[in-house]
């Protein structure tokens, strides 16, 4: 049980590292949950370990992260009252495990426990009526921190009325949380944060159901919801990365098993978190208690049948995948929850392997999350994805800062997507930038063309951002993976490079990004600027020269 020290606890304020405090923390409640698992499948076990774990997380200054010290500061209340997304989570670890153990636990740390839970958590929304920030945040605090402490409660307390004043806040979250989402049931925060917020509101919803009767998953918008992550399924485990998102999220096995029993929903077999004797459990709580209660899927589910398309028009997303090939492409806004100003940003995956890729989350550091300076962060800024530079200028934020749907069309081969991204760019003069996709998933081919209008001479740059470094050749540029390529014919004349950049991901450890830069001068009112990529398995031998030629194409 590693100590939480007041050196790194002062990290966050002193050099905007999370980091340091959040490996200790995360620590600690991965041994906790773990005894706590132990203890509720060996009913003979000895609880000594468990009971000085939880008499040591009772002991902690506060529950929650430095990085969320407003949650108490903005209310007039010491940490030990801070009410963020990892207090919830850790009021219910607690408080559920004390349930668990029932009588083996000895009394006075059971008492304890009840008492902690009590005061910083559910005394917050059971003894005062002032709204926490998050009960009115439409996206995964609200599921979150209102489903937690829901459940915290539930767990400690008998029915009266603290309990139904909690339960009747926490309801109340969880339908904020749904108001967020669009008739498509699409998460502009990505499958990981999907993951998260959902799959808590399933766990809140559930208990609610088990104490009340009320069904929150008979809401009309919970079927499109949990049918998200298959929707936007790009093959082999793999999801768009779009926003904070990741590239290999994972459905919780528990979470999967219930939304097959309750709604009949089947999760791609490669997206649900494996339970195979000697492999990595979820370390939080919810997801591995739920899934000792409620049982893994079927060892090899068939998952539901879904079109190789699909286009979920509240996000404005757009995700094709062939057999061995996917394509995902985004227009949106710029001020979504965890935003990049990202419009027009695209996906090439085959064979399992990103190659044209998204970033996702960056690393969570002081000053990410603030508006004044988010967008000085790689990952969140638009130099981070391949979109265009015009005028030197990136995209800007803002909820006006919106892509503009100007034609969809899906047809048996894949699909055609226009936007026009102009309002993107703060660039006097540019009246339009339309970004056309055509996408053909059985030749593995992506013409992308911007057409580019406007009243005076502007540069412009476009980006191609990879995790693979591009090999140039004389008229072609190849990402080279391990099992898959893709190729990009270069337009005549134009004059490529590679911009290597070292960054961290969002755990922190070291990344390395190469950003293909093509500069264009612009001189006519109306220019056209095609690019043609091909997606499909590695050549033998050296692939990156095997294959460059093609030449120019016509405008």
């Amino acid at each position: 049980m590693p100590d939480l020290p007041f050196s790194a606890y002062r990290r966050f304020d002193d050099d905007g590292d999370r980091l340091a405090y959040e490996e200790l923390y995360f620590r600690r409640r991965a041994l906790v949950t773990a005894l706590a698992a132990e203890a509720l499948m060996d009913p003979g076990v000895r609880l000594d370990a468990l009971a000085d774990a939880l008499w040591s997380v009772c002991d902690e200054y506060t529950w929650a992260l430095p990085a969320h010290e407003m949650h108490a500061t903005s209310l007039g209340r010491g940490m030990d009252q801070c009410l963020d997304l990892f207090a919830a989570l850790t009021a219910q670890l607690l408080a559920e495990t004390v349930q668990v153990c029932g009588g083996r636990l000895d009394p006075r740390v059971a008492a304890r426990v009840r008492d902690q839970v009590e005061h910083r958590v559910l005394s917050l929304l059971a003894d005062d009526e002032r709204p926490l920030p998050w009960e009115g945040w439409a996206h995964n605090w609200a599921a979150v921190c209102g489903g937690c402490a829901g459940l915290a409660a539930l767990a400690l307390w008998d029915p009266g009325p603290r309990l139904t004043r909690v339960l009747d806040r926490c309801r109340r979250a969880q339908l904020t949380y749904l108001s967020g989402f669009g008739d498509d049931g699409g998460c502009a925060e990505g499958v990981g944060y999907w993951v998260f917020g959902f799959a808590h509101f399933v766990y809140f919803a559930e208990g609610l159901r088990e104490c009340t009767g009320e069904d929150l998953l008979t809401h009309p918008k919970v079927p499109a919801i949990a049918r998200f992550p298959g929707a936007v399924h790009l093959g082999g485990g793999l999801f768009p990365a779009f926003s904070d998102g990741e590239e290999r999220p994972r459905v919780p096995a528990g979470l999967a098993r219930q939304l097959e029993r309750r709604l009949g929903v089947r999760f791609p077999v490669e997206a649900v978190e494996t339970t195979d004797r000697g492999t990595a459990l979820p370390r939080d709580w919810s997801d591995l208690s739920r899934t000792l209660r409620w049982g893994a899927p079927d060892p090899a589910p068939a998952p539901e049948p879904v079109p190789a398309t699909a286009y979920l028009p509240d996000l404005a997303w757009l995700v094709d995948r062939g057999q061995d090939v996917a394509f995902a492409a985004k227009g949106g806004h710029n001020a979504e929850p965890h935003n990049h100003n990202d419009l027009g940003q695209f996906v090439l995956a085959a064979r399992g392997e990103v190659l044209l890729a998204d970033l996702g989350a960056g690393e969570y550091r002081k000053g990410y999350f603030d508006e004044a300076t988010r967008y000085t962060f790689l990952h969140a800024s638009s130099r981070a994805h391949s979109v265009p530079r015009v005028d030197t200028q990136e995209q800007s934020a803002g909820g006006d800062r919106a892509a503009q749907v100007l034609k969809l069309h899906l047809h048996p081969h894949g699909a055609d997507l226009t936007l026009d991204l102009a309002d993107a760019y703060a660039v006097e003069g540019l009246t339009a930038l339309r970004r056309a996709f055509s996408w053909d998933r059985d030749t593995g081919e992506l013409l992308l063309v911007d057409e580019v209008e406007t009243d005076h001479p502007v540069p412009l740059e476009e980006v191609f951002v990879s995790r693979r470094r591009p090999e140039l050749g004389a008229d072609a540029v190849v990402w080279n993976g391990t099992a898959a390529r893709a190729r990009l014919g270069l337009p005549a004349g134009c004059v490529p490079r590679v911009e290597t950049l070292h960054t961290t991901d969002h755990e922190g450890a070291p990344d390395t990004v190469h950003l293909l830069r093509i500069g264009f001068d612009l001189v006519e009112r109306r220019v056209r600027l095609p690019f043609r990529f091909t997606v499909g398995p590695a050549a033998g031998g050296d692939g990156a020269r095997e294959d460059t030629g093609g030449g120019p194409w016509p405008a």
